[in-house]
């Protein structure tokens, strides 16, 4: 685990809330020159501690009104059936998170879609690429909450 300092976590805070603060502005929130701060965000871009900075977008405003959480059960466990399923959903652009779960779920897909027609024929595509022991799905009906900002500790106490 990355261990990181106030001036680190303030920083990583700042650009959180808005990747496109000036250099400038984000030195006076964190209470350093412009230099050093230019420099400790470009060590953490380095450790990988920032891996990118992107613009949150409205989905439904760009005509992906569906959300699905796609739980998938896999037909075995191989090292095989992994590489092929992890090759089918690399294909899928729709799939916006992949995790491997414990439990009852081999994985779990966040996947965003137009509407129900498009949920079908992502289903029908997943499935005739990938040998699956079961699929379950559950639609978002609406979203209460939707974070990009981590809980940093940005306080000395």
């Amino acid at each position: 685990m990355q261990t990181l300092d106030l001036i680190d976590r303030k920083i990583l805070a700042e650009l959180m809330r808005d990747a496109t603060i000036p250099i400038a502005q984000l030195a006076h929130r964190v209470g350093l020159s412009q230099t050093p701060c230019w420099k400790r965000v470009q060590k953490l871009q380095a450790q990988g501690v920032i891996r990118a900075r992107v613009a949150v977008v409205d989905q439904a405003r760009v005509g992906f009104g569906l959300t699905a959480f796609v739980g998938i059960e896999a037909a075995d466990h191989s090292a095989a059936w992994r590489e092929t399923f992890l090759a089918a959903i690399a294909k899928l652009p729709q799939v916006m998170e992949v995790n491997r779960m414990a439990g009852d779920l081999d994985y779990l897909l966040r996947v965003v879609l137009p509407d129900m027609p498009a949920y079908d024929a992502f289903y029908n595509q997943l499935t005739e690429n990938v040998a699956v022991k079961r699929v379950t799905a559950q639609f978002v009906m609406e979203q209460v909450k939707a974070g990009t900002v981590y809980p940093l500790n940005t306080t000395t106490h």
